[in-house]
């Protein structure tokens, strides 16, 4: 299965202390992966050098089959992202609004993709509402039908269901899951939501201190930390040192 992501050795620092180091990570094609880690792990500098936003200090990134930073226009148009911070434009109607977005996306005509995306998402009756009659669970929403207006090959989501209900995050996730399976797209999501990456995602990357501590099935990985789930092995390794999570390093890691 072909690569939409490549990242080796990935190296950051900030005023001489290091945020990620030596990071290695693929995503194959319709693969579903969490990014996890507690705060300070290097989940977001991870993030922001695999889709160009920083430089890496050293370390490569190929995305789309580009190689960064010098093809990272080529790449992003085929790549989604959504994050539960990003701001709507509150003066358009949430249907103007992704038509717009769906025209920077390159779609001649955008409509069939919204009504497509919306019905996905099953946010139909949202599409003529004013951005200020939203709740901030139907902003991340429609942020979600954003990202995937465009068919991306690979959407990244920070946090997607952190103010969700749980029925609109089950549709969500259900959406998802079709997208995965009948476009082929990759997901690369980080989360705080235990069950919820238990539930959407195949496979999970721990960072601690910056570095990968575990790669691999939810339950292979907490089988390597000797817990009764996920959220134990995150708790686990975000009360452990860098020094002791890396000796319980998960070693069948993916090709």
């Amino acid at each position: 299965m072909a690569a939409v992501l490549q990242a080796e050795r990935l190296v950051k620092a900030f005023r001489g202390t290091p945020a990620v180091d030596g990071v290695d990570l693929r995503v194959h094609a319709g693969e579903r992966v969490a990014l996890l880690g507690p705060n300070g792990a290097g989940k977001t500098t991870t993030l922001l050098m695999l889709l160009g936003v920083i430089t890496p200090d050293a370390g490569a990134v190929e995305l789309m089959g580009q190689h960064l930073p010098a093809g990272r226009s080529a790449a992003l148009a085929q790549v989604g992202f959504a994050a539960g911070y990003l701001p709507l434009t509150e003066r358009l109607r949430v249907r103007e609004f992704l038509t717009m977005y769906g025209q920077l996306y390159g779609l001649a005509h955008p409509g069939p993709a919204i009504a497509e995306a919306l019905e996905r998402f099953r946010a139909p009756d949202l599409a003529e509402a004013m951005g200020t009659e939203l709740s901030s669970g139907q902003r991340t929403l429609i942020g979600i039908v954003k990202a995937t207006l465009h068919r991306p090959r690979l959407l990244v989501l920070d946090e997607p269901t952190a103010s969700l209900d749980p029925d609109v995050a089950l549709h969500v996730r259900m959406g998802l899951l079709k997208m995965c399976d009948e476009l082929g797209t990759a997901l690369l999501v980080t989360s705080h939501n235990m069950l919820e990456v238990e539930r959407l995602c195949e496979r999970v990357v721990f960072l601690s201190r910056g570095r990968v501590v575990a790669d691999g099935p939810p339950a292979s990985v907490v089988a390597t930390f000797g817990r009764a789930d996920l959220e134990e092995a995150f708790l686990h390794v975000a009360g452990l040192s860098g020094s002791a999570v890396v000796g319980a390093q998960e070693t069948d890691r993916p090709a």
